[in-house]
C-alpha cells in the first residue's frame, strides 16, 4: 500500500470508532493480522522442492515444513512477516556446506502453510510443534520470526535448545503496534479499543509481550544481529535485547537493511554455530 491508502482506511476506521469502538478494533486487528503477500511463488517452489516436505496439523490448518538433511546439529529457520521459507535460500546453501540438518517452516497464513491470520503468539505455537518433532537444537528467526522464537522459548523453556539467533527482531510488541497505528493514522479511540481487544483475547496488555524482557529468562546462548540502518525494526530494539539477554552476543551491521541478506551476516552465523 502507498502512504495514502493506509490513511484513507484509517480514517474510515476512526469514523467507525465513534459508533462502535469494538467494531473498529476488530477491523484494525484483522488488517494488522492479514498478510498481503508471502505466499510461495512457482519460482520459489523450484528451490523449496529440493527439500523433503512435510505438513503438521495445528488447530484448523497445516504447517508446511521443509527438511534439508545433514549429519550435524538440527537448525530451525523461522522467517518474518510477509515472507516464506524461500527467504533463507542463500543461508541454507551456506549451512549445507557444513552439513547441518536444516528445517524451515512457513508461518501461519504465509508460504504454503494454511490459516488466514497471523500473530507472533500463534507462530510461536507452530514453532513449538516443529521444534519438538524434529528435535531442534538451534533456532534462527528473522524479524517477527525472532519475536515468535523468543515467545516459544520463554513459554516452554525447551532444554534441548542450545542457541538462538535473532536477526532484526523486534524487542517489544508495543513498538510494532505503535508503528502500525501511526501508519494508519488511528485516533486515540481506536488505539484504546485495540488495547482492550488484545487484553480480552490474550489476557494481557500489549506491553506485556516483550521479547527483550522475556529474554532475561532464557539460558540458551544467543546471537543478536541488527543493522543500524534497519528501516523496519529500529536498531534501538537490538540494544534492548543487549541490555536484557545476558547470555547473548550483539553484532551491529551497517548497510544490510532489515533483510540482513549478506555473506558477512552468514559468516557471523556460521562462526556462532561453530563456537
Amino acid at each position: 500500500m502507498n502512504k495514502i491508502i493506509p490513511k484513507t482506511i484509517g480514517a474510515t476506521i476512526n469514523f467507525i470508532s465513534y459508533f462502535s469502538s469494538p467494531s473498529a478494533a476488530k477491523i484494525a486487528i484483522k488488517l494488522f493480522s492479514t498478510p498481503r503477500k508471502g505466499k510461495t511463488t512457482s519460482q520459489e517452489l523450484k528451490f523449496l522442492e529440493t527439500a523433503n516436505q512435510e505438513q503438521i496439523q495445528f488447530e484448523d490448518f497445516t504447517i508446511q515444513t521443509y527438511h534439508w538433511k545433514g549429519v550435524n546439529e538440527t537448525i530451525l529457520l523461522a522467517h518474518g512477516w510477509e515472507s516464506n521459507s524461500f527467504r533463507w535460500k542463500d543461508l541454507i546453501n551456506q549451512l549445507q556446506t557444513k552439513n547441518y540438518n536444516i528445517i524451515a517452516l512457513d508461518a501461519p497464513a504465509h508460504g504454503s502453510t494454511g490459516g488466514k491470520s497471523f500473530n507472533a503468539i500463534r507462530y510461536s505455537e507452530c514453532i513449538n510443534l516443529v521444534v519438538k518433532k524434529f528435535k531442534i537444537t538451534t533456532v534462527i528467526g528473522h524479524s517477527v520470526g525472532g519475536m515468535a522464537t523468543v515467545f516459544f522459548q520463554h513459554k516452554y523453556q525447551f532444554k534441548p535448545i542450545k542457541k538462538l539467533i535473532l536477526l532484526g527482531a523486534p524487542s517489544d510488541f508495543t513498538g510494532v503496534l505503535n508503528r502500525y497505528e501511526i501508519m494508519m493514522g488511528y485516533n486515540k479511540r481506536v488505539s484504546k479499543a485495540i488495547e482492550n481487544y488484545i487484553l480480552k483475547h490474550y489476557h494481557q496488555l500489549p506491553d506485556y509481550f516483550s521479547p527483550a524482557v522475556f529474554s532475561k529468562e532464557i539460558t540458551a546462548k544467543g546471537l543478536i544481529i541488527h543493522d543500524k540502518k534497519d528501516d523496519i525494526i529500529p536498531y534501538q530494539d537490538a540494544l534492548k535485547f543487549k541490555q536484557n539477554y545476558i547470555n547473548s552476543t550483539h553484532i551491529a551491521t551497517q548497510g544490510f537493511g532489515h533483510g540482513l541478506k549478506s555473506e558477512t551476516v552468514y559468516q557471523h552465523i556460521l562462526n556462532f554455530l561453530n563456537d
